[in-house]
């Protein structure tokens, strides 16, 4: 495993989960609100407030939550209307990093970023400066336990998808950016709604970390991940799990 979702592995085996799940939380009301602006506030019209409001019910979010934060778009209140603004530098080691923010002051969100990558030794660049080093894909997850390996296999490549990655915990379907959602729809009629669906940046190559440099890295990232605009970051890396399991010991 490798980048975001190594870092977002080793997290969960910390301590102080009441915060990160409040971080959590407040992450997916801001994406269900700004999804709900942007387009129509009805799940069933609108492809991205609805997985968002998915991602929401598999992290456990009550539905008078959901509700509110979709009510929240009708009427914003003051400091709430979010940009959504990509930043992209490289940390320490050479690791390039993309950070995928939602935010009301590009200004102050900026700053705040830069400064984290020149403590970490990094430098935050100018957009497309590391993107190129990136594939941005949908992805579409289900829990292993929905279908076997070649059943989500032959639905995925049925219903459009380039690729399927499977594992004892989950089925992971990539697909084109522009087939995301009509994929997904022709998976949910066959297994039901799915455990996610979004684009994500996934590097074409990754470099591997000792536990000195991945200690490193997964600083800024931690600083990066709990930063209030920030909605997901995405990296280059890759740890061995042996490393991992001495990091998050």
């Amino acid at each position: 495993m490798a980048g975001h979702s190594q870092f977002k592995n080793i997290m969960h085996r910390k301590g102080a989960q009441d915060a990160r799940r409040a971080r959590a939380f407040a992450k997916l009301i801001r994406e269900i609100t700004v999804s709900a602006r942007q387009g129509l506030p009805d799940p069933a019209a609108n492809p991205r407030l609805r997985a968002a409001v998915q991602a929401a019910r598999v992290a456990n979010m009550t539905r008078d939550t959901v509700d509110r934060a979709i009510k929240r778009a009708a009427a914003p209140g003051p400091g709430e209307d979010y940009a959504e603004v990509r930043y992209e530098g490289y940390g320490p080691h050479g690791i390039a990093i993309i950070v995928e923010t939602l935010t009301d002051n590009r200004n102050r969100t900026a700053a705040d970023l830069r400064s984290m990558f020149s403590k970490a030794g990094g430098a935050m660049g100018e957009t497309n400066s590391v993107a190129f080093q990136f594939e941005h894909v949908g992805i579409i997850t289900y829990p292993a336990a929905v279908a076997t390996e070649e059943a989500m296999l032959e639905a995925a490549i049925e219903a459009g998808g380039d690729d399927v990655e499977s594992t004892a915990d989950s089925h992971e379907i990539r697909t084109a950016m522009a087939d995301l959602f009509a994929v997904r729809d022709a998976l949910e009629a066959v297994f039901g709604p799915a455990d996610s669906a979004k684009l994500e940046w996934r590097p074409q190559t990754t470099i591997e970390l000792d536990e000195e440099r991945a200690r490193d890295v997964l600083k800024l990232i931690d600083a990066l991940d709990e930063h209030d605009d920030v909605q997901t970051v995405y990296a280059n890396f890759d740890v061995p799990e042996a490393v991992m399991q001495r990091l998050s010991a």
